[in-house]
């Protein structure tokens, strides 16, 4: 096989040999400086110095060549990595392009605030191939693949109907599935463990020929202010952000288009083989059971299902204005169902919709009392589990948000997120509120 090296040199701008030389001296030259904690401004200023004319290196190789270099990797797009997955091979292929194994496990034990950035050069990396409708279309797609957790949990769940994954449970009672969110120490906030759970009970739902709808709810939880009470979402775990165990690839962007992208729009179909005519995706109806509250990245769940339940009590934010990182689909979606105004009032000033508040009725279908959530929701399941609810719902999605919207936004968001995630304020902010939280 001819190498890559080989077959992109001579471009017009950057070839490999001159990005893996250039990404080399930035390297160098970074590593030459104290560790970030230990830095002077002016250590920090000459250290973004370095690394800012490599990153527009590197953006404008992949603008040139991405399409090769993901049909390098992908071996001509036969195979379907999910996003760490295919930077790692991007890494040992195209040396320079993206950080490799070795840089992302010493700075993956960092907190935060020590972290030198290397989310930034995934950023980089993910907005051009996405920004490709080529690329993106099928790394899309490819994001809405089954895992391979699920897969191999199928047969016991098809035999038992139950499964206990961790932070998550799923039981099937009926043709409904029902997914426990069971993060019950921190009121169901979102982790790397919690998203990777979620998104393997809702696969195993989306591949059970006997599931027909899903419901997802909150655990009764073990939390000292919410004992025995059930919480939806607390949104995202600051402490573990502060932390530094939040992961960009698997949690940032691998949630919004794995996880909640498969509720939205099901699991992609591998089979495009013409015995397989129509290449219809699997896709289930979905109802969601708030209580309490569902904030951040819970009320962004919300905006992907087909039917909101919510306690009488209940409210629901996205307090990005707070926390300062992009809440993932959120702007797209809040701005579809609320408008450009009421949508600013949520994101960027921090407004919070009570579930008996008029405008709550863009979020939610079912205002009830705590004690019927559960039963509302079971019912609204079986009304859902239709034929022709699954092709309808289809349709209300590609003219809702047509697939090359939602890619063109994904790119952006991509990038964005990464800069948020190791900009002063979120790093300033992030660690108040953790601080706040164990105060707490």
């Amino acid at each position: 096989m001819t190498s890559p090296t080989a077959r992109l040199a001579g471009a017009p701008a950057a070839d490999v040999g001159l990005l893996r030389e250039r990404a080399a001296d930035c390297d160098e030259r970074v590593a030459a400086l104290p560790p970030k904690p230990a830095r002077t401004p002016e250590e920090q200023a000459a250290a973004d110095a370095a690394q800012r004319p490599v990153r527009a290196l590197r953006a404008e190789f992949l603008r040139l060549h991405g399409r090769a270099v993901y049909d390098e990797v992908t071996a001509g797009r036969t195979l379907r990595p999910r996003l760490a997955e295919l930077a790692t091979a991007a890494a040992e292929r195209f040396p320079g392009l993206v950080p490799d194994r070795s840089r992302l496990a010493a700075e993956e034990v960092l907190p935060q605030a020590h972290k030198e950035g290397l989310a930034i050069d995934h950023g980089v990396f993910f907005r051009q191939l996405l920004a490709d409708p080529v690329t993106g279309g099928h790394l899309l797609d490819s994001m809405r693949a089954p895992t391979a957790r699920a897969q191999e949990l199928l047969p016991e769940f098809a035999r038992t109907g139950e499964l206990d994954l961790g932070t998550v449970r799923v039981l099937r009672d009926g043709a409904t599935a029902h997914v426990t969110l069971a993060n019950t120490g921190c009121l169901n906030a979102e982790t790397n463990e919690l998203a990777v759970d979620l998104e393997t009970a809702v696969d195993l739902a989306l591949l059970d020929d006997a599931v027909e709808a899903g419901v997802l709810r909150g655990a009764p939880m073990n939390h000292p202010r919410y004992a025995g009470k059930r919480v939806f979402s607390a949104g995202i775990n600051l402490k573990h952000l502060h932390a530094g165990r939040i992961s960009y690839l698997d949690f940032l962007l691998g949630r919004e288009f794995g996880l909640v992208s498969k509720l939205r729009r099901g699991l992609w179909s591998g089979d495009r083989s013409p015995d397989s005519w129509p290449h219809l995706d699997l896709a289930k109806p979905w109802v969601a059971a708030v209580d309490t509250f569902a904030i951040g990245g819970g009320m962004q769940i919300l905006l992907a299902v087909d039917h909101v339940v919510a306690e009488e009590d209940a409210y629901f934010s996205l307090p990005a204005a707070q926390e300062g990182i992009v809440p993932g689909m959120g702007n797209l979606r809040l701005t579809a169902l609320f408008g450009g105004r009421l949508t600013r009032q949520v994101i960027l000033g921090g407004r919070r919709i009570d579930a008996r508040d008029p405008a709550a009725a863009l979020v939610s279908d079912e205002v009830v009392a705590a004690e019927g959530v559960g039963a509302a929701a079971a019912t609204a399941a079986e009304r859902l589990a239709s034929p022709a609810v699954a092709v309808n719902r289809r349709m209300i999605d590609l003219a809702e948000e047509p697939p090359e919207q939602f890619r063109a936004y994904a790119a952006e968001f991509a990038l964005a997120q990464a800069l948020r995630l190791h900009s002063a304020d979120v790093l300033s902010k992030v660690s108040r509120f953790s601080l706040a939280g164990r105060a707490g």
